[in-house]
């Protein structure tokens, strides 16, 4: 027997060829622990970890019923194109993140489009005085190329801009070698740590730490982009961003009519003068 460094969320472990292989749990498929465990075989685990009662939750725990779904995954570990919940489905990225709309079960999927570019945005709590920029660049381009494996070169920018920081990973179809590990299973690995929720075996989380002063992160958001635009509909779109786009039509509306009374009134002083 052997332990699984890189994922706490596996089973039946043993030794070959001088490396730790475990089966996943929720799928039985192997992995390799030498390395990060794909993104779909994560989240796959987890639902089934948290049915069974294995998994213990947050206090301040709650469903994203659109984030966190029970996933189908090829044996390679890579999301499949078409995922359903019951006679729900919907295509996803190779991020797993839905790009359509949800449809009846006879959906056509026809590729796994590629994510090419994952925005990591985080929020950290007030201080005093601003982080050095340069000393916040350092900490998080070798914790992300030494902690989850990820070659440097995909680490295009780290951007400091009080109190927002912002990771771009940028990794298309053509830039992956074999044996390079996935910017979104990095991404998934990350935010798990930063939120105290780390897949690593006995570990608490992420400690981040610039000039060795403690960082406290209030917020995390991910943001993922497409090889191929996705194909939302407008009735897809979330009632915050349909108000949002209510009131720049309104106003370009009120802009209008302000212009064309503005014209009229200077043409009715022109004709007085005459």
């Amino acid at each position: 027997a052997c332990v699984c460094e890189k994922n706490k969320r596996v089973t039946n472990c043993r030794m070959d060829s001088g490396r730790c292989r475990c089966e996943a749990i929720g799928s039985g498929i192997t992995v390799d622990c030498t390395t990060l465990t794909s993104k779909c075989l994560l989240m796959k685990a987890e639902v089934m970890g948290s049915r069974s009662g294995r998994r213990e939750k947050p206090k301040d725990a709650f469903e994203d019923t659109d984030g966190l779904y029970n996933p189908e995954c090829e044996n390679s570990g890579a999301f499949k194109a078409k995922q359903c919940n019951g006679t729900t489905c919907w295509c996803v990225n190779t991020a797993g993140v839905r790009r359509t709309d949800k449809h009846d079960a006879d959906l056509k999927c026809n590729q796994l489009v590629r994510t090419m570019w994952i925005i990591i945005e985080m929020k950290h709590a007030e201080r005093n005085a601003p982080l050095n920029a340069e000393s916040l660049k350092k900490f998080f381009t070798d914790t992300i190329t030494s902690r989850y494996q990820l070659d440097g070169r995909y680490i295009t920018s780290v951007l400091y801009e009080n109190p927002y920081i912002t990771i771009d990973l940028k990794q298309n179809s053509s830039d992956k070698s074999f044996g390079d590990v996935d910017i979104a299973d990095v991404a998934y690995y990350f935010e798990k740590d930063v939120k105290g929720q780390s897949i690593f075996h006995n570990n608490a989380g992420l400690n981040v730490s610039v000039d060795n002063e403690p960082v406290k992160l209030e917020k995390t958001v991910v943001y993922y982009v497409d090889e191929i635009a996705p194909e939302f509909s407008m009735k897809s779109l979330t009632p915050g961003l349909i108000a949002v786009i209510v009131v720049v039509v309104i106003a370009i509306v009120a802009a209008i009519v302000v212009l064309v009374l503005t014209r009229r009134r200077k043409g009715k002083y022109v004709k007085a003068e005459v």
